[in-house]
């Protein structure tokens, strides 16, 4: 059987590695967040370059070389069984998420009104989104056993109803991106009194929703809980019928068999957008780009809400279209609804990836800041050390996008040989979203690569 041809998504991925090319100027990777101070860490532009070009070779060697398709089905269902955590620890552990929200809630409305020095915030931002969400992917999904919200409204006694089917999970990705536009739009990141009142909101919401709807709840309109979930399918430990399973990296995305509908598709490729844009609009790039716009003049908050939502459009357009590829480049009866539903879970590891090379820097260098604060939420120090990341950091924060690339990669490979007969199939159904994938790296490497605006002290 002849060898598949290479040439035309070749030539795509060159295109868009070229444009990359074009695009970058010598620049600093960031490891900034919400209210980031850490300094930037220099990193060459060619490192930007070679790290997309390694993403593109990585794409093509898994898709070209491994077609044995018994190891392709074989990898993700290799690991072995953990005992599961005493019932003791996890009321434990339950529990004591429940009394830390209203805490940390009182330290957020009386402590200090800088965000640095206030425990809320930097329980919110540096601990809870930043360190704890990285635990989701890295580790497993723990967020079922320690939601406090999902444990508070447990205590209701009242009958769950059903949530109408024709709902769908449409809620979750109307969540998702209205909280990144609050995030974004208003001051409640860095004022520790609205971001207690928006807590406290939330609280409010997801225990009433939870109360009346039971699991569906978290499974299909809360964001938070839905980014997890999925997070927690890429981790290595994963919970089963029998209990907890450790295996590879992305194997649960690999092997299960769900096929999602369209409004999960767009939450998954939600979730990778947001994450990125959530860095595109800390960079000087962005600064300046809405300055100029703002000239001619729509106001600021305009020119960001058009870029979350047509940024969103973009990347689902994108994605829609490699779907709708797949049909050429490997003929076959199912739609392309069917196919980008199919292929979505190889998304999961990217956000993932970018994720972590947006907030590690963050979380590295305001963790003595937590301790400190942690030690005396009422009363801080007055001088609170913040570490700024070393010059080869950057890299870090580069390999952890590529790493993410790589891993969707194998996932797509895995779930593409589940699919398709033969070994050609599989990896003709391939190019279209290994050209989506790389878009979607070389946008986040571009990203890291530019200095961050400004830091909030």
């Amino acid at each position: 059987m002849s060898r598949p041809r290479l040439l035309p998504p070749l030539a795509t991925l060159l295109v868009t590695l070229l444009a990359t090319t074009v695009l970058v100027d010598p620049a600093l990777a960031h490891a900034g967040s919400l209210g980031a101070v850490t300094r930037s860490a220099p990193v060459p532009s060619w490192l930007v370059i070679a790290s997309g070009a390694g993403a593109v070779g990585a794409s093509f060697l898994f898709t070209s070389l491994l077609t044995d398709r018994r190891v392709v089905e074989s990898v993700p269902r290799r690991g072995r069984s953990l005992p599961n955590v005493g019932p003791i620890l996890r009321v434990i552990a339950r529990w004591a998420a429940v009394a830390a929200v209203p805490l940390v809630v009182a330290v957020g409305l009386i402590g200090p009104d800088a965000p640095a020095a206030n425990l809320l915030t930097l329980a919110v931002w540096v601990v809870w989104w930043a360190g704890y969400t990285m635990t989701t992917y890295a580790v497993g999904d723990s967020w079922p056993a320690l939601n406090p919200w999902r444990t508070v409204a447990s205590l209701f006694p009242v009958e769950p109803r059903s949530l109408p089917d024709r709902v769908g999970s449409w809620p979750s990705l109307a969540g998702l991106l209205a909280l990144v536009a609050v995030e974004v739009l208003s001051p409640v990141a860095a004022d520790p009194r609205l971001l207690a009142a928006a807590v406290v909101g939330y609280s409010a919401v997801t225990v009433a929703g939870a109360a009346a709807f039971g699991d569906a709840w978290f499974e299909r309109v809360d964001p938070v809980a839905r980014t997890f979930a999925l997070y927690g399918r890429s981790a290595l430990i994963r919970r089963t019928e029998s209990g907890l399973d450790v295996g590879l990296p992305g194997a649960g995305l690999a092997r299960e068999s769900t096929v999602y509908d369209f409004d999960d598709v767009a939450f998954v490729v939600a979730l990778v957008w947001v994450t990125t844009f959530d860095g595109l609009v800390s960079t000087a790039a962005w600064g300046r780009a809405t300055a100029a716009v703002t000239t001619v003049g729509p106001p600021a908050w305009t020119v960001t809400l058009a870029g979350l939502l047509g940024g969103f459009g973009g990347f689902l357009g994108c994605y829609w279209l490699a779907a709708r590829g797949v049909r050429r480049t490997a003929p076959t009866y199912v739609s392309p609804r069917f196919l980008a539903g199919w292929f979505a879970p190889a998304l999961i590891p990217i956000a993932a990836g970018y994720h972590f090379a947006h907030f590690v820097g963050y979380l590295v260098g305001f963790a003595p800041t937590v301790a400190a604060v942690a030690a005396a939420p009422l009363a801080p120090p007055g001088s609170l050390v913040v570490l700024s990341p070393p010059g080869w950091f950057g890299t870090v924060q580069l390999s952890a996008i590529v790493a993410g690339h790589v891993l969707a990669v194998w996932v797509a490979h895995a779930r593409a040989f589940e699919l398709f007969a033969g070994r050609v199939q599989p990896i003709r159904s391939q190019y279209p979203f290994a050209a989506v994938a790389v878009l979607y790296t070389t946008v986040s490497l571009w990203i890291v690569a530019q200095p961050i605006a400004a830091g909030i002290a």
